[in-house]
């Protein structure tokens, strides 16, 4: 069992867990997860380390409550405990000195996009951050990401901060105006990611994304993370999570995450059920 040592709720829309999880802390770097259980009859579900604290030997996990899983997960406090915390896993992200780098975040995606963005600036880079979301209360560790980055900008759907728009629209922005950038990272919603390779594909700008398939045990074994990177397969598990947002399948991708949309909607019907009847 790995207990919670605290829990915040950053923004209405999510819920962060700070477990203890000494081996883990002292081995995680940027870009690399977990697998956790919440309980010993759960599923397994992967989840970015958004930080870890080898000192005190915990790490940090951002999660939505969206299905049941991640529901079950967001109903425990400080003091509770979780079934398995596995890592950390996959590659981490390979850090150097590019230049300028722009990391891009979208909604959820600020979380794992945190630790890859402060291992950018520590090794020297200018760190431009653009990060966005549907309103300014949903905004995640914008405090966090100002301390590191050089500039900053802000995009919401509904125009409450920032520039009214996407974050790829800050993007289209910054390219237009002839700044070179020599490295772009996005983490985010799919969808998002695609966007962004296809705008800076035409500038030649090298673009690398962090992918989140639907994905089981997490070390390559199960062969249900699969993408197709440049013409061949990889197991994002093991193969990445990093890889050239040029070179990814999207539609193929995108296609592979709705394979157990129907499955987990009852699933979540059932526990919804189940959560109205003891209560």
């Amino acid at each position: 069992m790995y207990r919670i040592v605290a829990t915040e709720v950053p923004t209405p829309n999510s819920k962060l867990f700070m477990i203890d999880a000494p081996r883990i802390a002292r081995r995680a770097k940027a870009g690399q997860f977990v697998v956790i259980r919440v309980s010993e009859a759960g599923e397994r579900i992967p989840l970015t380390i958004a930080d870890h604290d080898p000192e005190n030997g915990t790490i940090t996990i951002i999660v939505q409550a969206i299905g049941k899983t991640t529901r079950k997960l967001s109903e425990l406090n400080a003091g509770d405990s979780v079934a398995d915390v596995v890592g950390p896993l996959g590659l981490a992200t390979e850090i150097e000195k590019y230049g300028t780098v722009l990391c891009i975040g979208g909604g959820f995606g600020m979380a794992a996009m945190f630790p890859v963005a402060q291992a950018f600036k520590e090794a020297g880079n200018k760190l431009i951050a653009v990060i966005g979301a549907r309103n300014e209360s949903l905004l995640l560790w914008e405090d966090r990401m100002r301390e590191i980055a050089d500039e900053m900008l802000i995009t919401t759907d509904d125009g409450s901060k920032g520039r009214k728009g996407m974050v790829i629209d800050a993007l289209k922005d910054v390219l237009a105006e002839g700044r070179k950038l020599d490295l772009v990272v996005a983490v985010g919603p799919v969808i998002m990611m695609r966007a962004v390779a296809n705008i800076t594909r035409p500038y030649g700008v090298k673009t690398m994304v962090s992918l989140n398939p639907i994905m089981i045990d997490g070390t390559g074994m199960c062969g249900g993370c699969r993408v197709t990177v440049g013409g061949e397969q990889r197991f994002v598990c093991v193969h990445g999570p990093d890889f050239d947002g040029h070179e990814v399948a999207w539609d193929e991708l995108m296609a592979r995450l709705t394979i157990y949309q129907p499955e987990e909607k009852v699933a979540l019907e059932k526990y919804q059920c189940e959560a109205c009847k003891s209560a």
